[in-house]
């Protein structure tokens, strides 16, 4: 299992943003400023919510030199 999966969702999840973002802006009739930033933060509000379910990272070993 990849403890870490949740990093490459919100990874996906953001580069899928930044593509509606783009697309809307070059069909040039971009939403209304409300319905934006109600999208933005629901936007956000998920990639939050899943940067807090992520699994705690392992601890690192120290190796001590001779």
């Amino acid at each position: 299992m990849n403890l870490y999966a949740n990093e490459d969702v919100m990874w996906q999840r953001l580069q899928d943003i930044q593509r509606e973002v783009e697309s809307s802006r070059l069909s040039g009739g971009g939403p209304s400023l409300p319905k934006l930033i109600r999208q933005l933060g629901r936007s956000l509000l998920s990639l939050a919510g899943l940067a807090t379910r992520r699994p705690p990272r392992r601890p690192t070993l120290e190796i001590e030199g001779p």
